[in-house]
């Protein structure tokens, strides 16, 4: 049992690094497309909004291994790390 697990949180940690690399990489993308937009606060927001709105509508994935709320909250969570990487970038220059 005790492998089981340690299989699972290495498991666990590779998904997690992998999802971090994913933000980091679509961040970036974002930032570089918004880069001189020119875009007020309002507009980021609204983006944001419309970004989150649009990726919720998806179906859940995983075949049911999602439940919808994790779904949610998974969405808004990716989301705004974007959002934050993706501003503070855009501060930065």
């Amino acid at each position: 049992m005790a492998s089981k697990l340690a299989d699972l949180v290495r498991r666990a940690r590779r998904l997690s690094a992998e999802r971090d690399r994913m933000i980091d990489a679509v961040a970036t993308e974002w930032a570089k497309a918004l880069k001189g937009q020119r875009l007020s606060a309002t507009d980021l927001d609204e983006l944001w909004a419309a970004l989150t709105e649009d990726a919720l509508r998806h179906a859940v994935p995983g075949e049911g291994k999602w439940t919808a709320q994790a779904w949610r909250h998974e969405t808004r969570e990716v989301i705004a790390r974007v959002r934050d990487k993706v501003e503070a970038t855009l501060r930065e220059r």
